[in-house]
């Protein structure tokens, strides 16, 4: 099941760091399978508020997202990122192909004894 690396970038400081980290994060990328799906443009904010911008990284699961953050090689070049750029990054599972939301709100009514909507007809 695929997994994501998210980050949230609040600020940036231009800095020569920076554009070393961009032309160094691919290789770092690839043994793991690691591929960019979002890497910071504007987001649009429908709801709440957002400052920054967005990095989404997708790889072929949670295990090589793990392996891939504490290889060698990205370690190596965090510090150019981290140093510079205040935000968070998350590694999190992705849902299987098919999932519904109902499944999920039917487990936690289950578990925590909530009863279902009712239904008028």
């Amino acid at each position: 099941m695929s997994a994501y690396g998210f980050a949230h970038l609040r600020s940036r400081r231009h800095h020569p760091d920076i554009l070393a980290y961009l032309e160094r994060i691919q290789e770092t990328l690839a043994p793991f399978g690691g591929r960019f799906v979002v890497h910071g443009p504007p987001a649009e904010v429908v709801e709440g508020a957002w400052e920054g911008s967005m990095v989404l990284i997708e790889f072929p699961d949670l295990d090589a997202a793990r392996a891939w953050y504490h290889s060698p090689a990205y370690q190596d070049i965090l510090r150019l990122r981290a140093d510079h750029v205040d935000g968070d990054l998350v590694l999190v599972e992705g849902v299987a192909p098919g999932y519904d939301p109902r499944e999920r709100a039917a487990k936690l009514r289950a578990e925590h004894s909530v009863p279902g909507p009712s239904r008028r007809r």
